[in-house]
């Protein structure tokens, strides 16, 4: 816990760790939701040419370079 948040009344506490505990949520959640459109992309691209059609690039993500 956060050493500011000792010094915030119960239900300030409370609204405080509901956030952190929210956001680490959604952290995880778009993590995951990552990780499976990464490994479907990489599928349709595996099967695309067994198909006989191109891997289609608009399935692939953009990428920030720098």
């Amino acid at each position: 816990m956060h050493p500011v948040i000792h010094h915030l009344s119960p239900i300030a506490r409370w609204a405080v760790e509901s956030q952190q505990r929210s956001r680490r949520n959604a952290m995880l959640a778009t993590t995951t939701l990552t990780q499976r459109r990464s490994e479907r992309i990489e599928v349709e691209e595996f099967l695309a040419p067994r198909r006989g059609r191109p891997p289609n690039p608009a399935s692939r993500p953009v990428t920030a370079r720098g």
